[in-house]
Order: structure tokens, then C-alpha cells, then sequence
């Protein structure tokens, strides 16, 4: 239909541009603050635009239905100002030809909300966690320079080198010493590698041909040996870094699951969906109430709406995560809440047309 295709025109312009400029503040925001880490040597630079990359992608779920939200109440707030759904309902055309209309489109939309939430957001969020890795392995090996002590673990380990290869991935002439209980030991090597293990979070260095020293300071009796790859552990991760970050975990994982952290986030990757069907049809019912004359009143309001309805999916997900509410309640009563909000907005025009009436037709019979 001609008038379907004109209010997905609205609706896709609008939509375009805010989530062009939300990408744009979001990208902005977060590039300055990758460039002050890499100005502090905490990100290599070379990684700075696959990490804003990757993080914009794990962005998108949050990103896309409030973007749709915001667009269909400033295509349809525009569409009552110039009086054109007036014309729309004129033609026989009521509010659930809108809604309809709206919800169709917002059904095509859900698709890519469901390719970014299920699909697209774990793994950007996984290869974050990766880039993070590398990071911090390469911030580590520019932290130690050459003619310099190094320490690692409150001073038990001390690393010094004499110099580092041109790719400044191996060291040259490098000197540990270990302290461990009352030993300790000395290493030398002609070169060494500097190692990040992602599953652990450990660090290591590898050293390769050179000797080691064991023994007690003052005592003669010094264990020497030789080897042609020795690795030491420089520093633990006590974060237990082998648990891997909720949102990165895939979602065909979280399906079979009874953990409630694992429900959690499920039903927290299904709410995205949910949203991007429901808030569209919300600004339709917003935009059917009496503002005509201001064109941003339905938006400040559905804002609004928009903020408690996040808020209670969150404290929703945190009850589920602390197990303090069954998966079978999990956020499902706040989607049923802002359903019976919009079907109150929707019958509150008639519910007022009815009392009006009836107070009217009271009016008439007294005076009768």
C-alpha cells in the first residue's frame, strides 16, 4: 500500500540518521579513551581500531531498538504536526492500521536485532576480551626496557636485558633472578620471548639457551644447569581470568543451561527482541494521546517510559543471576507489564470518550 511504504520511508530516514549519530557520539567517546590508553602504552595503536570495532558491534543490541523507538515516535510526532495522519484517519484508516504498519516493520528489524544479540554481540564481546589479551602482553613487553630492572611480583621476580630485536617481540641478553622461599635463582639466556596465556591470564617468559643458577646466598653449593628452553612464571592472575565474560559465551550454550547466570543472560538477549517489537507499537499508542500541538512531547515521554522499562529488565536480570526469582518469572512481567501499559494508552482516548459522554448524557437528563 501506498501509505505502508510512505510511513516506512519516515520511519527508515529517521531511523538512519539516529543510529548513525549514536554510533558517531559512541565511537567518539570511546576512541579518545583507546588513544589515551595507547598514549600511555597500556594499547598497542595498531589495535586500536579493531578494538573500537569490535566494541561497537558488541554494542549494536542496545543500540538498535531504542534507535527504532526513538525514530517511529519522530516519524509519526511529524506526521501529526503536518496533520497527515489526520488525513490517514479520514480515510477510514484507524489507529491499528499504524499500529499494524508499525509493527511490520518492526518485525523485519527484529531479524537483524536477533543476528546482533544472539550472534554477532558474543563474539564481538569474545574478540574484545582477546584484543585485551594481546594488550596487555605487548604493554608488558614495552615495559620492560633494555638497560633496566624490571620488577614482577612484589619484587620476587627482576628481569633486566641488554636489548631488544627490531620487531620488539624477542629479547636479547637477558638476566632473571627468581626469589622462591630461601633460594634463589639466577637465569641468563642469549634471547627470551615474553608469553600471555588467555586462558589463565597468566605471564611467562621463555627463555631459550643460557643457564641457571639455584642455590642459597653465602653457600657454595649453586645448582647449574643447562637448558634450551626454560619458561618462568612472572605473574598469576588471581582474578581467575579462565572464566570467560557472560556476554561472550555463545548463545547456543546458554540454550541448554540451568545455571542462572546463564538464564540470566539468555532471557537478557531475548529482551532486546522483545523490545524492538513492542517499543515501536508504544510510540504508535504515545502518539495517538492528545499532542498535536508539540511535536517532542511524545518523545520525552516515551523516553521516559523507555528508562523505567530498561531499569526494571536490569533488576530483573540481577535477581535471576542471584537466583532470588525463578527463570519462569525472569523478565518476562516486565514485557507483560509495558504490554498492558500500551494497551491502557490505546483505550484511555475511548475509556475518556465513554466518561465524557456518560456525564454528558447525565447532564441532559436532569436539565430534562
Amino acid at each position: 500500500m501506498i501509505l505502508e511504504r510512505y510511513i516506512y520511508r519516515e520511519i527508515l530516514e529517521k531511523l538512519l540518521w539516529i543510529i548513525g549519530l549514536l554510533l558517531l557520539i559512541l565511537a567518539s567517546n570511546r576512541f579518545v579513551g583507546f588513544l589515551a590508553d595507547a598514549a600511555d602504552g597500556e594499547l598497542p595503536g595498531e589495535l586500536v581500531l579493531q578494538m573500537l570495532s569490535m566494541k561497537m558491534l558488541a554494542t549494536l543490541p542496545k543500540l538498535l531498538p531504542i534507535s527504532l523507538f526513538i525514530s517511529v515516535t519522530l516519524a509519526l510526532s511529524r506526521l501529526a504536526q503536518d496533520r497527515e495522519l489526520t488525513v490517514i484517519s479520514a480515510s477510514g484508516l484507524a489507529l491499528s492500521f499504524q499500529i499494524k504498519t508499525v509493527f511490520k516493520f518492526a518485525l523485519v528489524f527484529s531479524l537483524l536485532v536477533f543476528v546482533a544479540s544472539f550472534v554477532v554481540s558474543p563474539w564481538a564481546v569474545s574478540g574484545v576480551s582477546s584484543l585485551k589479551g594481546i594488550a596487555e602482553q605487548e604493554s608488558e613487553i614495552s615495559g620492560i626496557t633494555a638497560g633496566q630492572f624490571k620488577e614482577f611480583n612484589k619484587g620476587d621476580r627482576i628481569v633486566y636485558m641488554e636489548n631488544m630485536s627490531d620487531d620488539s617481540q624477542h629479547m636479547e641478553k637477558v638476566f632473571l633472578q627468581v626469589r622462591q622461599h630461601n633460594d634463589l635463582g639466577v637465569l641468563r639466556s642469549d634471547t627470551a620471548e615474553y608469553e600471555f596465556s588467555e586462558r589463565t591470564g597468566s605471564r611467562y617468559i621463555e627463555f631459550q639457551n643460557g643457564r641457571r643458577y639455584v642455590g642459597k646466598p653465602g653457600n657454595l653449593d649453586y645448582q647449574i644447569t643447562e637448558y634450551r628452553t626454560y619458561g618462568v612464571l612472572i605473574e598469576q592472575d588471581d582474578t581467575a581470568k579462565s572464566v570467560v565474560r557472560l556476554e561472550a559465551i555463545p548463545s547456543l550454550k546458554l540454550l541448554g543451561s540451568d545455571v542462572p547466570k546463564h538464564e540470566a543472560e539468555l532471557q537478557w538477549r531475548m529482551s532486546y527482541i522483545f523490545s524492538t517489537l513492542l517499543l515501536p507499537v508504544l510510540a504508535v499508542a504515545l502518539n495517538g494521546l492528545s499532542f498535536r500541538e508539540t511535536r517532542y512531547v511524545p518523545l520525552f515521554i516515551a523516553i521516559m517510559v523507555y528508562f523505567i522499562y530498561s531499569n526494571l529488565l536490569g533488576i530483573s536480570k540481577t535477581l535471576i543471576k542471584r537466583d532470588d526469582i525463578s527463570p519462569l518469572i525472569g523478565m518476562w512481567w516486565v514485557h507483560l507489564l509495558l504490554v498492558l501499559t500500551i494497551i491502557v494508552i490505546i483505550q484511555y482516548p475511548r475509556v475518556r470518550y465513554w466518561h465524557r459522554r456518560n456525564a454528558t448524557n447525565k447532564q441532559e437528563s436532569v436539565q430534562n
